[in-house]
Formats: structure tokens, C-alpha cells, sequence
């Protein structure tokens, strides 16, 4: 069953892409970042990093050069770590889901009634 095989694969470079960025980056650039989602592909050439990163936009760019500046060092990680035929090569993405659910949290907000007492 290829789809479980690569829903573990990219779950296992989650977890070392997150360790490794959180313990073993030194860049001050990285602001706190945080690995969301990996992407692999079908034959373990690619893998697209979906990462959140808290701040605003200039740290966010700030952070995601600094992540694809290193993406080398974070290579070396997953091949050191997991037992691939091929390392994939990274590249890292802003995971926009985030801001999304954020916005419609605030549009539900805004579309209910508040809760608090009513005059009658």
C-alpha cells in the first residue's frame, strides 16, 4: 500500500525536520518556526516543507530563507536519521492554512451573536 508508505515517510521527516530546526539550527534568522507538513514525492526525489512561522511578514521571509539556506545541513538530517534509497531535496513553504482557519474564526465570530447578557 504505497499511500500508507509515503504517509509515514513524510511523517517520519516531520518529526526530523522539527527536531532538527528547533534543536540544531543556529541561524537567528529562524524565528520560532514550527514544520506543519511534509510532501513527498512518489519517488523520494522531492519533499515540499510546509512550515508556520509566528510574526509577521518580515519574519516570515526572514525565517524561510533562512530555512532554505540551510536546507543542505537539513538534508544531511533526514539521511543521517531515516533509511532512504534517495534523500529528498527540500524546499520550504508558508503554510497559509493557519492564517486561513485564523480568518474564519474571525468571520464566525463576527457572524454570531455575542454571548452576554440581553435588555429586554
Amino acid at each position: 500500500m504505497p499511500g500508507a508508505r509515503m504517509r509515514r515517510v513524510d511523517e517520519a521527516m516531520r518529526a526530523v525536520l522539527s527536531d532538527a530546526i528547533a534543536k540544531d539550527l543556529q541561524d537567528p534568522r529562524v524565528g520560532f518556526v514550527t514544520v506543519t507538513g511534509v510532501k513527498t514525492s512518489p519517488d523520494l526525489r522531492h519533499a515540499r516543507v510546509y512550515v508556520s512561522v509566528l510574526g509577521g511578514e518580515d519574519e516570515r521571509a526572514a525565517s524561510l530563507d533562512a530555512l532554505q539556506a540551510a536546507h543542505g545541513f537539513l538534508q544531511g538530517r533526514v539521511a543521517h536519521s531515516l533509511r532512504l534509497k534517495h534523500t529528498p531535496a527540500l524546499t520550504f513553504d508558508y503554510d497559509e492554512s493557519v492564517d486561513r482557519g485564523m480568518r474564519i474564526s474571525e468571520l464566525l465570530a463576527d457572524a454570531l451573536p455575542s454571548e452576554g447578557p440581553e435588555d429586554a
